[in-house]
């Protein structure tokens, strides 16, 4: 195997291990995760040379769409108990706050896994991929206040779980709090 092969072969490996796990954080289901994740890759690995990273590119946008389709009646029920959840008036997470030393990719698993899986995949579409708000509500098939709100509940989860008064977590993420501060 040439040196390019090899690097070709570790990235299909490290793309299908990014994809297996932001299904299984979308889904919570690791059956799943292994099914669309394994599908997403080969169609990458059967895609026309020509194409190949064009379906890279599109590989996550394919692989969050068969998720979210493989759990559509969860997400409905989830988004129903959201509609009807209260946002409380405080503040999402102290201005001080920070990511405890010892957070690894376990924790973060852990507290997204503890939350409703409407909230949940608001947060991971929202902020966790950069979806813009109206195509995560497009992709959730809610409306856009909803995501809205369900992002709010979500970051509040999340940070709940894993906050600490010390510092502020990384760049991006204090804006996203201000974000959903804003949207109340």
């Amino acid at each position: 195997m040439t040196e390019v092969e090899n690097r070709e072969a570790r990235d299909v490996v490290k793309d299908a291990a990014d994809l297996y796990w932001l299904v299984f954080l979308l889904t919570g289901r690791s059956d799943v995760s292994i099914d669309v994740a394994a599908d997403t890759v080969l169609l990458q690995d059967n895609a026309n040379p020509f194409f190949a990273s064009w379906m890279r590119s599109w590989a996550r946008r394919i692989a969050i769409a068969k998720a979210l389709t493989r759990i559509r009646e969860e997400l409905k029920e989830s988004a129903r108990r959201t509609k009807s959840a209260r946002i409380k008036k405080s503040a999402v997470a102290p201005g001080n706050w920070s990511l405890a030393a010892d957070t690894n990719k376990a924790r973060i698993e852990e507290a997204l896994l503890a939350m409703d899986v409407f909230p949940r995949a608001a947060v991971l579409l929202s902020i966790f991929e950069g979806v813009r708000v109206a195509d995560a509500a497009t992709l959730l098939d809610e409306d856009v206040l909803l995501v809205r709100k369900a992002v709010a509940i979500g970051l509040r989860e999340f940070t709940a779980k894993l906050a600490t008064n010390a510092r502020p977590l990384i760049p991006r993420f204090p804006r996203a709090l201000a974000w959903a501060q804003s949207i109340r």
